[in-house]
């Protein structure tokens, strides 16, 4: 089993944070993800609160994924695990929101998974530079959004 292990700090709270999360239509603005296929995606809310079980399929490039969410604990923590994914299985991820005692918020991005055989070297690197990636655009984008009293 392989993991990754991502954390990136922001100065916008929790509060500000889960929104963003929770509604797979902003992860295309912060994240390396190129779009949401609402194709293939199956139980999203109409009003960007996702529940346990939906599934959430992303594009980046010419690849889609989709990713079931597994539990929320609003606020403070997501995860979720693989649909489908033609290169990953047994793959499962938590995104927790930790406040900090300056008044930031540590996001804490993490996984575990199966490389498709002859893969894991590759996905091995792949993973630990998109998952921090993804952990710093959602830090920066919430930090903005926070910033300018904008909301989702």
């Amino acid at each position: 089993m392989q993991s990754y292990d991502a954390t990136a700090t922001t100065t916008a709270s929790p509060a500000d944070i889960w929104p963003l999360l929770a509604d797979a239509r902003t992860w295309p603005v912060w994240s390396v993800v190129d779009a949401l296929d609402t194709k293939r995606s199956s139980g999203l809310d109409p009003d960007g609160r996702d529940p346990v079980g939906a599934v959430r399929a992303f594009r980046i490039g010419r690849m889609v994924t989709g990713e079931r969410l597994t539990g929320l604990d609003e606020g403070n923590r997501m995860t979720y695990e693989d649909a489908f994914n033609w290169a990953l299985r047994n793959y499962s991820a938590v995104i927790d929101l930790v406040p900090a005692s300056d008044g930031r918020t540590v996001i804490h991005w993490y996984g575990t998974y199966t490389a498709r055989w002859g893969l894991g070297w590759l996905l091995q690197r792949i993973m630990k530079r998109v998952m921090q990636q993804m952990a710093d655009g959602l830090a920066s984008y919430a930090a903005v959004q926070s910033s300018s009293g904008k909301t989702v």
